[in-house]
């Protein structure tokens, strides 16, 4: 089996391929720093998904030339972790260097790009040269949907295959369905949250907390309700840290005018304080989620970690990362800028999530065949799709 170097991993392997945030047990190390545990979630789905007798970090933020010699020789292949890389502020550090002395193949694992609320998006030289060199090192190149394909495309880069995401299908199961149960039997509800969200993304700020708030109250009042954080500090403190940090938790939150204006009202604060769930492990959320009848919101990980148990779950659209993995997966969701109201009867319906379980079919295909095509020595059974699409689409 092949040895593997990840290429910007998020947080530490155990047990061969789980994972969990570095140095997970001091819980005050990182209590100060923003970490997106969902990144996490995409690395261990990742090793899920491979066989492997060997890994290792490939450290892009210097460029040795002897240590990347040397392990051009140890290993055979690199990961690059799926994520949003394609935007205007990625920074590759010494990734230009360090790959092109390499000299392996790269296999970009379901990468995605993110688009601007105005105008085109911007790339640097450096993005766009890392982007190239990746390409031209396998078969082709793993993207989360149609817009980062077209993105590749506009570069030149035409061997995209649209691949999703490896969240999808930890559970390796190539016949995974949703089957709703009927609404009444509903009783424990996830409810994935991001307040911190970027007006560079999100058109209408206002709009996207007020929605927010409506939407945590509104379940939380009919429904056994734990809200899903990801590794927002304010959020993490108010789990993991000590009775005074919970307290400038809150404090923190009261003092940022965007927060106290459309999203923390006392109703907020209360939940705030008994409903938190966060935790530095990927099996933790995955056993949390695991317990609910229904998982929703705005967390792209956490919404698919929800639906690779098997449990329903309807996005809450905003920018075109959010939207780009609800039509990937075909998945039921809701545009918190439409001017329609939100309502659960409109889509609890088997049909909602027919498209879901055809399309997760679909990709699950395009994967397996994404890894065959490029000879990785995967764990990913058959499909029935898998003959229907053993040619993958290229962009």
């Amino acid at each position: 089996m092949p040895r593997v170097l990840v290429m910007i991993p998020s947080g530490e392997v155990y047990n061969h391929d789980s994972v969990r945030w570095y140095r997970y047990q001091d819980v005050q190390r990182s209590i100060n720093h923003y970490h997106n545990i969902g990144d996490a979630f995409v690395f261990d789905s990742t090793l899920k998904l491979l066989n492997f007798t060997k890994l290792r970090t490939l450290t892009i933020s210097e460029f040795r030339q002897e240590d990347v010699d040397r392990l051009r020789e140890e290993f055979d292949y690199v990961v690059l972790r799926g994520s949003n890389y394609i935007h205007s502020e990625m920074d590759w550090e010494f990734a230009e260097a360090v790959l092109k002395r390499l000299g392996l193949p790269v296999l970009a694992f379901g990468i995605g790009a993110q688009a601007p609320v105005d105008g085109r998006i911007e790339l640097s030289e450096s993005t766009k040269n890392v982007l190239r060199l990746i390409s031209d090192s396998t078969e082709s190149v793993g993207v989360r949907g149609a817009y980062t394909a077209q993105v590749l495309s506009d570069l030149g880069i035409r061997n995209a295959r649209i691949i999703g995401c490896p969240t999808a299908f930890r559970k390796n199961d190539p016949e995974l369905k949703i089957s709703l149960p009927k609404v009444d039997e509903v009783r424990k509800i996830g409810l994935t949250i991001r307040r911190e969200v970027s007006p560079a993304y999100a058109r209408d700020i206002r709009q996207y907390l007020t929605f927010h708030r409506n939407l945590i109250k509104s379940f939380a009042g009919r429904f056994e309700t734990t809200l899903f954080a990801q590794g927002e500090i304010e959020e993490k403190k108010l789990v993991l840290g000590t009775p005074d940090q919970k307290e400038e938790a809150i404090s923190s939150l009261k003092d940022n005018s965007w927060v106290s204006q459309w999203y923390m009202d006392e109703d907020v604060e209360r939940l705030y304080r008994t409903r938190l769930f966060y935790s530095d492990v990927v099996a933790d959320y995955d056993a949390a989620v695991s317990a609910c009848d229904l998982v929703l919101g705005y967390r792209l990980h956490g919404n698919l970690m929800a639906l690779a148990n098997g449990i329903p779950s309807i996005y809450f659209t905003y920018d075109s990362r959010t939207r780009e993995f609800a039509d990937t997966f075909k998945i039921p969701s809701f545009d918190v800028f439409s001017d329609k109201v939100f309502r659960l009867s409109d889509f609890w319906d088997q049909s909602s999530f027919d498209g879901f379980n055809g399309a997760y079919r679909q990709v699950f295909a395009a994967m397996q065949n994404f890894l065959n095509e490029n000879n990785i020595d995967h764990k990913m059974g058959k499909s029935s799709e898998f003959s229907q699409f053993k040619k993958a689409a290229t962009v």
